[in-house]
């Protein structure tokens, strides 16, 4: 795939590699018998993000059923993740000098944090996070994150070919995917491209 900042399309091809999780196994990218849903958050312990996560660890069952494979991706170093992954059912890889995130066009912006549409998530986000930090189910993040704080959230769902399926780029920090989301675009990916028309329609392209 080319290297370059700007967007990637659906029917772009991933080139192999095997990415190394912070538990220390191998992942290859594109699993040549799964889909991947490789997905890129922000920093270790971001409260957001473990708000999303928490909803994909409940029904990791259902998404491993359907054949894709969760793996995702955080601009903080191997050391800061650790303490928060211990019991994530997925692959977790750290990418602190945001390599995949240039690969795949994946951005910051002050609009991550300013979007009225992200305030809720975040009060939600917070407030829950600190009830599972008390409870120590969670670990408080860092207060100055490697990488800052100004991510934008982004999912890939990729083939075992290496295609892009379907692509999303999110506007603010919690602009992602939901599970029903991701298990809806599963089911649709056998043969066939998920694409957005400019207005935003979900567009399915087949392959013959």
């Amino acid at each position: 795939m080319r290297r370059s900042r700007g967007p990637v399309e659906p029917g772009s091809i991933v080139d192999e590699r095997s990415l190394t999780a912070v538990s220390g196994d191998q992942v290859a990218v594109p699993d040549p018998e799964r889909l991947i849903h490789l997905q890129f958050r922000r920093f270790a312990g971001c409260p957001v993000c473990n708000l999303h996560l928490r909803s994909v660890v409940r029904r990791h069952r259902e998404i491993e059923a359907a054949g894709v494979r969760e793996v995702v991706v955080f601009h903080s170093p191997t050391e800061e993740l650790a303490p928060h992954t211990t019991d994530l059912p997925f692959a977790v890889v750290a990418d602190p000098a945001r390599r995949l995130y240039a690969e795949f066009g994946v951005e910051r912006s002050p609009r991550a944090l300013l979007s009225p549409r992200a305030w809720g998530p975040i009060v939600r986000a917070v407030l829950s996070g600190a009830r599972n930090v008390v409870r120590g189910r969670e670990h408080l993040p860092s207060t100055s994150p490697h990488g800052g704080r100004l991510g934008l959230p982004a999912d890939f769902l990729i083939a075992p070919d290496g295609r892009v399926l379907a692509a999303k780029y999110g506007e603010h920090v919690y602009d992602q995917w939901s599970v029903d989301e991701l298990l809806e675009l599963g089911a649709l990916t056998d043969t066939r491209t998920i694409g957005r028309t400019a207005e935003g329609e979900r567009q399915v392209v087949s392959d013959e």
